[in-house]
């Protein structure tokens, strides 16, 4: 069991935090959220001591792409659960326990999916990861914006794992099997509808256009700091999962499933893309933003074993400090007066240390030297020219620009613009502490990308061995 070590890590303090909120008492658990993320910070540096090896029969592998991807995961988790605890102490202070607990087991569901290598054990850790998310966008009770965008997320969620299980006994029936080893040789038109149907529903829960329609509401509607989480997360763990599952299970489909994943990928970059201009409320920028991320990464996955998902799991890496950034930003400056573009304005001179970091967080998601988002295109851009994809780089190279006309009308609000309100902006200190640490990666990242880019090759081949 010890490949297991770091899900079931996440799963035993996940039992400890709930075990501390039902303690009797009264008022704001800040000690149970630092407790959460201390113990995910510790389970991160953790996965550098936990051996590589096969658990359950088989069914879960804990190799280099494995740890990686459970690296994100993790970091990603501990940025939530740092910065949600000011958020929580000011609209849910009773309920710090039940958002750790959601927070924990999606959590848990993440780590496993990387190394799932049997069909029913990706399937249960994909709605192990899926099913918390759906309570914790509806944490905001009361609000038409946060209930609408939580029922969204619910019934996009609840499709997808339909889709996925049916596509699941397809595959279940023309094989008799559920590994990925037994199923892989596999030909014919039920293992083909399976495997679509199984891309599909895993297209839902990554919100890829044409199954992007949850996005933007959700995104606005549900706590800052879990949108953060969501935003980042589990795009992580799914895409990893889906790279496991096409590249092990399907690779003789190929041909089949390609030109659609090809589809999504130009759809999701040029539709995000495009929607995220006209945006006057920051967190829905964001939101189309990674909409056309995600058709970056669609890309790199389409790329395959190696250099494709060398750049995939690099460049989320590099995606997950500044997009959680920006919307922990985000989260300060609505928690001061709203969340339209035009609240940002001035927010340099209201808070220099917040319109720093988010102008290091912007230029990130854009592209621009010197900070990690630089490193990950780049990275991404010359495997696929490489690889022979020079439509592809020509492409992304159009989408940089573009998103960069929108993430700069965002930093021209920090910066140029007059402020409408001349009061400093405040923060808790769980909420400073998340935004440097951001700030920390992102940087760090950008000036030392070579570790990360080394183990992220190493990543890259473990998939389809």
């Amino acid at each position: 069991m010890m490949p297991l070590a770091i899900p079931i890590g996440v799963c035993a303090l996940a039992v400890l935090v709930l075990a501390i909120d039902l303690v009797p008492g009264t008022g704001p658990r800040r000690g149970a959220a630092a407790l959460a993320a201390a113990g995910l910070a510790a389970l991160f540096v953790a996965t550098w001591f936990v051996p590589s090896g096969v658990a359950l029969s088989g069914a879960f592998e804990n190799d280099a792409f494995t740890v990686y991807v459970q690296r994100i995961v993790l970091g990603a988790g501990v940025l939530a659960a740092t910065g949600m605890i000011d958020h929580a102490e000011r609209l849910f202070p009773r309920r710090h326990g039940e958002y750790l607990l959601l927070l924990l087991a999606s959590t848990c569901g993440m780590t496993l999916l990387p190394g799932a290598k049997e069909l029913i054990t990706l399937i249960v850790a994909f709605e192990l990861m899926g099913v918390p998310l759906y309570a914790m966008a509806a944490l905001h009770k009361g609000t038409t914006i946060g209930n609408e965008g939580a029922v969204k997320l619910y019934v996009a969620g609840a499709v997808s794992a339909a889709i996925t299980a049916y596509g699941l006994s397809f595959v279940i029936g023309a094989t008799g099997e559920t590994m990925f080893s037994v199923v892989r040789p596999g030909e014919g038109p039920m293992i083909v509808l399976g495997a679509l149907l199984m891309l599909a529903g895993m297209a839902y829960k990554l919100g890829a256009v044409p199954f992007h329609g949850w996005v933007p509401d959700t995104y606005q509607g549900a706590p800052a700091p879990f949108v953060a989480f969501l935003s980042v997360a589990p795009k992580a763990a799914g895409l990893a999962g889906m790279a496991r599952l096409l590249w092990e299970a399907f690779p003789r489909t190929a041909d089949r499933w390609t030109p659609i994943l090809l589809a999504l990928a130009i759809l999701s970059m040029a539709i995000g893309n495009a929607l995220a201009i006209p945006q006057s409320n920051a967190r829905r920028l964001l939101a189309y933003s990674g909409i056309g991320h995600m058709g970056l990464l669609l890309l790199a996955l389409l790329m395959g074993r190696g250099s494709g998902l060398e750049a995939m799991v690099f460049y989320l890496a590099t995606y997950v400090a500044a997009n959680m950034g920006a919307f922990l930003v985000a989260e300060a400056v609505e928690a001061d007066g709203g969340g339209e573009i035009a609240h940002f304005n001035g927010l340099a001179r209201r808070n220099p240390g917040l319109g720093l970091a988010l102008l290091l967080f912007l230029l990130s998601l854009g592209g621009i030297p010197f900070v990690a988002g630089f490193w990950g295109k780049m990275v991404l851009f010359r495997n696929a020219w490489l690889a022979g994809y020079t439509w592809f780089v020509l492409a992304g190279a159009l989408v940089t620009v573009v998103g960069l006309f929108y993430y700069l009308r965002l930093g021209r609000a920090v910066y140029i613009e007059a402020p409408t309100n001349t009061a400093p902006v405040a923060t808790g200190g769980a909420m400073r502490t998340a935004i440097v640490l951001a700030v920390l990666v992102t940087v760090g990242m950008g000036v030392f990308p070579t570790p990360f880019i080394e183990a992220a090759a190493a990543a890259g081949v473990a998939v389809g061995r």
